[in-house]
């Protein structure tokens, strides 16, 4: 009997920045089959993620849109449910790295690293940007790649050759926040000794331990530990010490004893994985110490290949040498590209996975193609909208549904919706061959063989229509001595049918809860490959899947259409994202004074209250509209972050909001904005 197993899967933090996009789906979605079948071979999984919360872009994108950093992070949380749910992805728990629980895990590492002499503090020279008045975090400086001269690669590792690097060692570097060229500043910094013997020694052996990595990754890593000689003889490369912290202001989990310091994201954001698994035991009222020192249990982690580097050296070290348990399998996949190209939203190649959900299209589609193009191997995977269209269309729908629907009104209509288990000789060796191919197909969604394992099945669906083609139902249905031959062939597509099912629920699993409705069973399970239906009654039969048109997959890539404009005005604008809206900071201002300035025919001089303790000075082209006193006392809305403009008059330090036609001759008036009553100086516009 095989052994039941106790599995901790988890796939990549996503960083709390944005919504998923369609690269996450793809990691999700492979998990997601990875563990379904798992759990329908009865081992034991506990399926968890959480949202990568901390850093400086987060941090800066809170400031950006007026929220505080735990706000920001809280909004796109509130946004991943739809997600999730829409393509069927089942997590056990989803956390953040801001949680208490990670603070503390994460904490506690630090400090058993610090004690075993893995922690070290330098001094070190690290890029300040002038114009923002902060250190910068290396995703904040940009460049060219100090091993392959690619451009725009940012401070930490290039996403063209795969280097990482210090952020000194980038060349011609600039600020990404103001694009000032930063300058050099001394600051204590805290290193992971990753180049220590002890470090070196027992990665060596936990990378080649067998199936913990796939092979090509094993050889990326092996290029890793070695030094290279460049062409002046100088040796560069092997394992380096990796700097783990940042310099308040930052948002993220304080470093114990150092003030003003804080843990670099990378380093809690794995450490989240653990939180959240902590996090879902307390809900389920399990113990996760005793779960993690249990020797039999897997910790397996679905990454992509970006973030290699990170999940195979530094973080198996981190626990190793903090007294946890190391990852048994790091799953590395490749990037989703659409038609062999990178997606580009402004070519309109991006597929937004909401989108792809709100144009109609069956989230199961998406799950069927990528699971027949997923295989163990880094490679990517391409998105080719004919060829998804084709393999919806003939797999699912041709050969699978198909089989159902030819069967299934026979056996309401002429045998009162009750099978027979006397399948005939033809009908057994059908089935027989179904159930045979049970081994061979877990062992290759285990070995996430996806692609391999969806040819097999559509091979079986394949003999399966082989056999109705041969007996012809429709043909036995007019004979009237014939009705048990139509019974047994019937009989025999069901129950070839329920097979298919339960291999396809992994990857199908709305679908397959519809089946298991249909055939009134309970739901399947592996072990069911054994069994049979017999002479069971089944119910109605229900359409349970469309065929994909070229129309519904043209929706997908079709930029929205800009709303018709608006009957005598000027056509609405470009859609912009909330991002963009949030830039400007829109503020109620009150006119405490407005004058007219010397030597100008349209401008007013208004003096303003935004609530600031001070007053601003700003010009506006509303002379024409508006007579000075008539505007005193009001209270309108001022654009307060509009970097300050130097006229001839002096210098105006914003914008106050007015409307007008496009064509002001023709439709003369301009109409400065005024909020409702009730609004104060200072609050902002939302």
């Amino acid at each position: 009997m095989t052994r039941r197993r106790q599995l901790f899967v988890t796939t990549a933090l996503p960083y709390a920045n944005a919504n998923f996009h369609i690269g996450h789906i793809m990691e999700y979605t492979q998990a997601d089959i990875w563990v379904r079948f798992q759990r329908l071979s009865g081992h034991e999984v506990h399926f968890v993620c959480a949202d990568d919360a901390h850093g400086a872009p987060i941090m800066i994108a809170a400031e950006k849109a007026g929220l505080t950093p735990q706000a920001f992070v809280a909004n796109i949380a509130a946004g991943r449910k739809p997600y999730l749910d829409g393509f069927h992805i089942a997590f056990d728990h989803w956390h953040s790295t801001d949680a208490p629980e990670n603070h503390a895990l994460s904490q506690d590492v630090y400090r058993k690293l610090r004690d075993a002499g893995l922690i070290e503090v330098r001094s070190i020279e690290q890029f300040f940007d002038p114009a923002k008045g902060m250190f910068l975090p290396d995703r904040f400086i940009k460049g060219e790649c100090p091993k392959c001269g690619a451009k725009d690669q940012y401070g930490d590792s290039c996403e063209s050759c795969g280097a990482v690097y210090a952020p000194t060692e980038v060349k011609n570097p600039y600020s990404v926040l103001s694009g000032a060229t930063p300058v050099l500043k001394h600051s204590d910094h805290h290193f992971f000794r990753l180049s220590d013997p002890r470090c070196k020694e027992f990665l060596q052996a936990w990378t080649h331990e067998a199936g913990r990595l796939q092979p090509e990754v094993l050889n990326k890593i092996k290029e890793w530990f070695t030094p290279k000689e460049d062409e002046n003889g100088q040796l560069s490369g092997g394992l380096g010490d990796w700097d783990i912290s940042r310099d308040a202001p930052y948002f993220g989990i304080e470093i114990p004893d150092a003030p003003g310091k804080y843990f670099y994201v990378w380093l809690d954001a794995p450490v989240g994985y653990l939180a959240s698994l902590q996090a879902h035991f307390a809900k389920i009222g399990r113990d996760v110490d005793a779960f993690l020192a249990d020797p039999t249990t897997e910790q397996v982690h679905f990454i992509g290949k970006d973030i290699t580097y990170f999940h195979t050296l530094f973080w198996p070290a981190m626990l190793h040498f903090s007294g946890r348990k190391t990852p048994d399998a790091v799953h590395v996949h490749g990037f989703l590209t659409v038609n062999a190209e990178k997606m580009s939203k402004s070519r309109g190649t991006g597929i937004d996975p909401l989108r792809y959900l709100e144009v109609g299209l069956d989230a199961e589609w998406l799950r069927y193609y990528l699971a027949a193009k997923l295989n163990p191997r880094v490679e990517d995977l391409d998105f080719n909208p004919e060829d998804f269209i084709a393999r919806v269309n003939s797999d699912l729908v041709g050969k699978y549904i198909n089989i159902a629907s030819r069967a299934a009104g026979f056996v309401a209509k002429r045998f009162e919706g009750r099978l027979t288990a006397d399948l005939g000789a033809d009908g057994e060796a059908v089935v027989n061959q179904l159930q045979a191919a049970a081994a061979g197909l877990a062992e290759q969604f285990d070995g996430r063989e996806f692609g391999k394992a969806l040819r097999e099945i559509m091979a079986l669906a394949d003999r399966v229509n082989e056999y109705v083609d041969a007996h012809k139902p429709w043909e036995l249905a007019k004979q009237a001595d014939k009705q048990l031959e139509l019974h047994q062939a019937c009989s025999t597509c069901i129950e070839a049918f329920r097979l298919l099912t339960l291999y396809l629920k992994p990857v199908l699993p709305a679908l397959a809860a519809k089946v298991e409705a249909f055939l009134q069973i309970q739901p399947m399970v592996w072990a069911d490959a054994a069994q049979r239906l017999g002479a069971a009654q089944i119910g109605a039969f229900q359409h349970l899947m469309q065929r994909v048109t070229p129309e519904q997959v043209e929706q997908l890539f079709v930029k929205p259409e800009p709303p018709a404009p608006i009957p005598g005005g000027e056509p609405i604008a470009a859609e912009i994202t909330i991002d963009d809206f949030v830039k400007p900071d829109l503020r109620i201002a009150k006119i405490v004074k407005a004058e007219r300035v010397e030597g100008s025919t349209k401008l007013l001089r208004l003096t303003l209250d935004a609530g600031e303790g001070r007053t601003r000075n700003v010009f506006s082209g509303i002379a024409g509209a508006y007579k000075p006193e008539d505007l005193e006392g009001k209270l309108t809305v001022l654009v307060a972050n509009l970097a300050p403009r130097k006229m001839k008059f002096g210098v105006s330090e914003g914008m106050v909001l007015a409307a007008s036609h496009a064509d002001e001759k023709a439709v003369p008036g301009v109409f400065v904005l005024e909020p409702h009553a009730g609004a104060q100086p200072g609050m902002r516009i939302r």
